[in-house]
């Protein structure tokens, strides 16, 4: 398959290049290889592991276990990865638009580096602060030296060269394009609608910030991190550099990040002094550190012991104490059952994509099912482990109702000992907007400024 450009301008001259083949993995130890070409390298891989192997950006982006290419660069380096591939992620569905506006026809199925390659040199092009004739003499430079790219690098030269000079004309028309996958999106609008779906995906492109939440008195905290007081109480930081440690009052242990929609599921529960109850799905620690400081005698689960660990440390800096047990939530049977539970079970994520933007390029509807199908046999469990009158709280991150609503739903039609607790918008006036009408509490990233995507429910055993 041959491809053309619409209508395409003259190639640029090429550069006499290197004709040494294929480049090393890692870092630009070779004295042929030109700067920033390392880095753009490893951004290829990286979206390529996501795309196609559906592998999680977060394990590739780790500075001790990630990628080897990512793990070989400078510090500088990194973070023009990081830039790239979350950039690239975020705007997916507009850089293919602007580059099939470029193209003749579709790029050969074999050609998926060819595909990363470009993706790597518009997305800087289109949406980050590096100089086109950087973005695309790299971009070039990166095909050449790729044996499954060589063959395109007169079109990588054309089609970003083109994307330069057109830049305003193709972002305008791209710029309605939603950058959700098509799949995600579609269900999002059977479910909320189109203009909330539309709002959901904008929500996306909304820079993440940062909401901590604080031990007591989030005036003085807002004051003293340079933040605001969020409806909940919650505090969100306004930009600073440098690292969130070296922020007063975190060696104190007087505040810990979560984000303002994680922090509602144990708001929800109200006062829990002296009562019994068990974080079923406890680490890193967050909503179980609000269960210590709303009164209550904590047991906090997990089934990892490398996040359980995470836990200790965290609460550990906190200055508090709960009983931790490493153990699958589904094969916990406690002596004696609690008055209280919070499961805030594994899903989708589909709620985090401002923090996560692979979440959608590496699930699909059928993860989403099986999760649904594992939250409910969680939540059943779940139930044993609490007295009659005792109370079950259920949340989760996904935007997706199968995991959320209809699972709820499907368990309370089943369970006859079990009724919902409605959530009262006079009792939440912070919270109205995101509690609907059977009472359960729903928020989208569009809401309160940019927040994580939510569901919460809270049950009670009769």
């Amino acid at each position: 398959m041959v491809l053309t450009l619409n209508n395409p301008a003259k190639p640029a001259r090429q550069q006499k290049r290197n004709q040494s083949g294929r480049a090393h993995e890692g870092s630009e130890a070779n004295s042929d290889w030109k700067p920033g070409l390392a880095a753009r390298v490893a951004a290829v891989k990286i979206i390529s592991a996501v795309l196609d192997k559906k592998t999680s950006l977060d394990g590739m982006l780790d500075g001790e276990n990630g990628n080897p290419a990512y793990r070989a660069l400078s510090l500088a380096d990194r973070a023009l990865v990081r830039a790239i591939v979350n950039t690239a992620l975020r705007h997916l569905p507009r850089i293919e638009a602007a580059l099939a506006s470029l193209l003749d026809g579709p790029l050969p199925q074999g050609a998926r580096s060819l595909h990363h390659v470009l993706m790597v040199g518009a997305t800087q092009m289109l949406y980050l602060d590096v100089p086109d004739h950087s973005a695309v003499d790299l971009a070039v430079e990166q095909a050449h030296r790729d044996p499954r790219a060589r063959r395109f690098v007169k079109l990588v030269n054309a089609v970003l060269r083109r994307l330069g000079r057109e830049k305003q004309t193709v972002i305008e028309s791209i710029s309605a394009v939603p950058v959700l996958p098509a799949w995600f999106y579609s269900r999002l609008a059977k479910v909320y609608g189109d203009d909330a779906a539309s709002r959901i995906s904008d929500a996306q492109l909304i820079p993440s910030v940062i909401d901590v939440t604080v031990k007591s008195d989030p005036d003085f905290w807002a004051e003293k991190l340079n933040g605001k007081v969020m409806p909940n109480g919650s505090v969100r930081l306004n930009s600073f550099e440098g690292a969130v440690s070296a922020l007063p009052g975190f060696d104190d242990g007087e505040w810990w990040v979560q984000d303002f929609s994680a922090s509602m599921p144990v708001r929800l529960m109200g006062d829990l002094t002296g009562k019994r109850v068990a974080d079923l799905c406890a680490a890193p620690g967050g909503k179980t550190a609000q269960l210590i400081l709303a009164g209550a005698e904590v047991t906090a689960l997990d089934q990892s012991g490398n996040r359980l660990r995470r836990l200790r440390e965290n609460l550990k800096r906190l200055k508090l104490n709960a009983e931790t047990i490493e153990l699958n939530m589904l094969k916990f049977q406690p002596d004696e059952l609690f008055d209280a539970v919070l499961l805030d079970a594994p899903c989708s994520s589909t709620g985090t994509l401002r923090k996560h933007p692979d979440v959608c390029w590496t699930k699909d509807a059928a993860d989403i099912a099986k999760l649904a199908a594992l939250q409910e046999q969680m939540l059943r469990h779940a139930i044993t482990l609490v007295k009659p009158g005792g109370i079950i709280a259920f949340s989760n991150c996904s935007l997706d109702p199968s995991e959320g609503e209809e699972m709820v739903a499907k368990v309370l039609k089943s369970e006859k000992t079990l009724e919902r607790i409605p959530l009262s918008s006079s009792a939440f006036p912070e919270m109205a907007c995101a509690i609907d009408a059977s009472g359960d509490m729903r928020t989208t990233p569009d809401m309160f400024g940019g927040v994580d995507g939510f569901y919460a429910s809270l049950l009670r055993r009769r």
